[in-house]
């Protein structure tokens, strides 16, 4: 750590990023980087110490080595929540921190709207309305029903506020049970199970980890209520997209919500693409106008107790993934 790092912004929007950073530490050399590919490079030119860094184009070809394995960066500052994309790293050589709860809020909103959406059959109606008929469809309060929240972060915190205040039932399952005055019974992963079949909304809000991985699977649609609803903001990969095709088939469930995807973005031929009973958004439930100003804003207070020597805010365990 040193008082003055050099800093470089890899971000897709630099221009914003760049004068919350003249306005809160104008005395730093800051380097604004629009590419994946010109990353390397300009982190060994300028001997980077510090690099805030979003995910704009994919998983694929971003360059996790260079920020992870670099020999002058100390610290990664991920402008998002998920550090999936960064692989492992060695927390002796480099401190990574990511923007947890900058679109908590916003998150949570998404899925209290598709939970409005299957209840008030608003997919439905449209269809309906589409053909000019009039009559038809059925709607039914979420008032009374039950949400499971699988990961209680501060995104599945929002989430069960919400759905408190719209007096649902909350159960949430979290790796470190611990009691939360938002969620009435918190159990740990073993309890996913015996929980889902007890749910009528089940929303996904877990980091992508080896133990996350494929954790709403076929086991877990065949505990599915028929009339329950997924709803997945996590990563891809925490749902087994497969599974979840059968289950549709099957009519196993009543329908989902999806804003992650194994692959990105979703391969026209992808057989989700046809459920009527699917909705689905392009990893974009997170993303609202001035959501990546608050990112950078959150970066720049962390930089300033990285400049005096203060624990930073946020760290990731490269073990846990948050």
């Amino acid at each position: 750590m040193s008082p003055r790092p050099t800093v470089i912004l890899h971000t897709d929007k630099p221009a914003g990023a760049l004068a919350v950073l003249v306005e809160t530490h104008p005395d730093l050399p800051v380097h604004p980087c629009e590419s994946y590919a010109a990353l390397p490079e300009l982190i060994e030119r300028v001997a980077a110490e510090v690099v805030y860094s979003i995910r704009f184009d994919g998983t694929p070809r971003y360059p996790r080595q260079a920020l992870v394995e670099s020999p002058t960066v100390k610290w990664v500052s991920i402008g998002g929540s998920g550090t999936d994309h960064l692989g492992r790293w060695d927390p002796t050589r480099v401190t990574v921190t990511n923007s947890a709860g900058v679109a908590a809020g916003m998150l949570a909103e998404y899925v209290l709207g598709a939970m409005l959406s299957f209840s008030l059959d608003l997919r439905g109606f449209e269809r309906r309305q589409q053909a000019r008929q009039w009559g038809g469809g059925r709607v039914e309060p979420i008032e009374g029903k039950t949400v499971l929240i699988i990961g209680l972060g501060k995104t599945g915190e929002a989430v069960a506020k919400r759905a408190q205040a719209m007096g649902m039932h909350t159960l949430g399952i979290r790796a470190r049970p611990k009691p939360m005055p938002c969620v009435e019974e918190v159990h740990g992963p073993d309890a996913l199970l015996p929980l889902i079949g007890r749910a009528d909304f089940i929303v996904c809000c877990v980091p992508l980890l080896s133990s996350t991985r494929g954790l709403v699977g076929e086991a877990a649609f065949a505990a599915m209520k028929p009339s329950a609803v997924l709803i997945d903001i996590s990563r891809g990969g925490v749902v087994e997209e497969a599974a979840l095709s059968a289950a549709l088939d099957a009519k196993r469930i009543k329908g989902a919500a999806l804003d992650v995807f194994a692959t990105e973005p979703l391969p026209p031929e992808h057989p989700l693409w046809g459920y009527d009973n699917v909705a689905i958004t392009p990893h974009r439930a997170a993303v609202y106008d001035g959501w990546d100003i608050k990112s950078v804003r959150m970066f720049a207070d962390n930089l300033k107790r990285y400049r005096n020597g203060e624990p930073l805010e946020n760290v990731v365990s490269p073990e846990r993934g948050y």
